[in-house]
């Protein structure tokens, strides 16, 4: 499976108000791409548009909310309709209730569903038959490592997330069985310093915050560009992600332990914050639509992200971790000498 240079596509990115969406509309319009970019709040996406034309890029955007599904299939058409073809869907929304599920209302957790799952789910189905007549292409979703493991005080979102992988899963299988070159990516984020604290629901009694360590919403959108060009599966952003996979495969019943001790106190800041402050669960927050959110002294790099993306170093790599591993063990076999 082949896909366009950066610079060749037609990419959709939907989100794209602040946070990890408005920096990879940024990231691909700075590359060359033409950019559909969509949310709610049409002054962050005027003047999201207004920077990429300063800097030569092109871009329109079109305002729609991801619950609704003739909103996000308009979103695919008016791409169409304006450059003629589909190349690439990146779908990012999510909202989020940080609270004990018995303390969550039905219709605020049928809400994080309805934007954080449905929504993915209504992007694949407006961009796929685009994609399709135009013969290959990616649909890329934003999903989170709390997709593979969850946390506490984050039901509804985790659930969501869970959703986006089970659906992701059997859409790319169905697509391998048609023969059908359409690359389907889910992209999974540890912790990102993006407004995502800020605009949730909270019944904490206090700003929520995720597990630190955090990474940059710049790290996600590097992870974004290459799997449009690079057909991947999964790409995981953060070291840190790729330590809880790595646990949450070894051992669950671990992790239920070691949350049941950190997770509660690691979710919670001392900024005091009311239920009934501003937040996006139904309506966006217009003074919140930038890229980075409050935790940039928590974020740092990851080296793992940087060996994902270049292959046979990482194979490298592990070749040579293992060849070491096995001249050691040959060495303790042989009273210290190889």
């Amino acid at each position: 499976m082949q896909l366009k240079p950066i610079n060749q596509q037609v990419v959709a990115v939907v989100g794209a108000s602040s946070g990890i969406g408005r920096e990879t509309a940024l990231q691909f319009a700075k590359r060359g791409a033409k950019v559909v970019v969509s949310a709610r709040s049409e002054p962050a996406l005027t003047s999201l548009v207004d920077e990429i034309r300063r800097f030569g890029g092109e871009a329109i955007y079109i305002l729609a909310d991801v619950s609704d599904f003739e909103q996000v299939k308009a979103i695919a058409d008016h791409t169409v309709e304006v450059y003629g073809r589909l190349d690439t869907w990146v779908h990012v929304p999510s909202n989020n209730v940080f609270a004990m599920f018995d303390n969550i209302k039905p219709e605020e957790f049928e809400r994080v569903i309805d934007v954080s799952l449905m929504g993915q789910v209504y992007g694949a189905m407006a961009a796929l038959p685009h994609l399709k007549r135009e013969g290959r292409g990616a649909l890329i979703h934003i999903s989170s490592m709390l997709g593979r493991r969850s946390l506490p005080l984050q039901s509804a979102y985790c659930a969501a997330k869970h959703g986006v992988e089970g659906f992701l899963e059997s859409l790319r299988v169905e697509l391998q069985h048609e023969r059908i070159p359409i690359s389907v990516t889910s992209v999974k984020p540890a912790a990102v310093n993006t407004p995502f604290y800020n605009n949730a629901l909270t019944k904490l009694g206090v700003k929520p915050s995720g597990p630190p360590p955090y990474y940059e919403p710049s790290l996600v959108a590097d992870a974004i560009l290459y799997v449009a060009e690079h057909p991947t599966r999964d790409f995981l952003v953060g070291d840190a992600a790729r330590v809880l996979d790595l646990l949450q495969r070894l051992s669950p019943s671990l992790l239920d332990y070691l949350f049941k001790r950190v997770a509660f106190p690691l979710q919670r800041t001392n900024q005091p914050k009311s239920e009934d402050a501003p937040n996006n669960l139904y309506e966006p927050i217009p003074i919140l639509d930038r890229v980075e959110g409050d935790f940039g002294s928590l974020a740092i790099p990851s080296v793992t992200d940087w060996l994902d993306k270049n292959p046979p170093l990482k194979w490298g790599v592990i070749v040579g971790i293992v060849a070491l591993a096995l001249l050691a063990s040959q060495a303790i076999k042989n009273g210290g000498q190889i």
